[in-house]
């Protein structure tokens, strides 16, 4: 055997899917897969088949493009336990408390929740449910949502998402209706960031971001949040123009 053939050909094909889905951020058909990687389109078929199974894969869309799968990236922060990616962006969170003085968030998105990765505290302190390492419903938080906006970028592929989760009502103002979940989307993806208007605590308000780091979607979403009297929705675009342009800055980053 070569140095360069693999032991196990099957799964060096299907390392090889992962390498091409990565390099894909908007996802690949099956037909540029075959083409790309060389694999016959049945083998192909099946190989996908049981990266979709374990999560590496995913096909939002029946008949729509690949993309790689959340357990792959799930897989990724557990090896690290998100030490790197909470070590690049922690001194966002600090800048962005220092200038604004407020609560500021690091998360990332899990199924249909985001989990809490960092946290830095205002010096007047906010009583909220976040926690590091604690878990809220993505569709009605900022940073949720920001994450969402583009980790799902068509109409369809957010619907799809819905469709396979419950969109409950935290609070009274929390989207339930994935019609209207597609619409906010849209509203977002147009601006370049989301806003939390109480839909996950009453009186608490919050602008948030992704954070692409180089990738097409994002690895995880930065926010800042407020009680209502502090944050009126004015004062709630300053701060979300604010925060893009400290990441673009920070993290050399496009504005989105």
């Amino acid at each position: 055997m070569s140095k360069s053939e693999s032991p196990v050909g099957s799964v060096d094909r299907a390392l090889r899917i992962l390498q091409l889905l990565s390099e894909h951020g908007r996802g690949v058909t099956l037909e540029d897969l075959a083409v790309r990687s060389g694999i016959p389109r049945s083998s192909l078929h099946r190989l996908l088949g049981a990266l979709r199974h374990r999560g590496f894969a995913a096909q939002p869309e029946p008949n729509g493009p690949y993309f790689l799968g959340t357990e792959m990236l799930a897989a990724a922060f557990r090896f690290y336990d998100r030490i790197d990616l909470r070590a690049l962006v922690h001194p966002v969170l600090l800048r962005l408390r220092e200038e604004l003085n407020e609560t500021t968030h690091m998360a990332v998105l899990e199924g249909a929740e985001i989990i809490y990765v960092d946290k830095v505290e205002a010096i007047h302190p906010l009583t909220m449910t976040s926690v590091i390492g604690g878990r809220n419903p993505a569709h009605c938080t900022g940073v949720g949502k920001a994450l969402l906006a583009w980790t799902y970028p068509t109409d369809e592929a957010i619907k799809l998402w819905a469709s396979a989760h419950e969109l409950r009502a935290v609070t009274r103002h929390s989207i339930t209706s994935p019609a209207r979940l597609a619409e906010e989307m849209a509203a977002i993806r147009e601006r370049g960031y989301a806003l939390d208007l109480e839909e996950n605590e009453e009186g608490v308000r919050c602008a948030a971001v992704p954070v692409f780091l180089g990738k097409a979607t994002p690895s995880a979403g930065v926010s800042v949040t407020a009680p209502k009297d502090r944050f009126p929705k004015a004062k709630l675009t300053e701060v979300a123009t604010r925060l893009r342009a400290i990441l673009s800055e920070e993290l050399d980053q496009p504005v989105v």
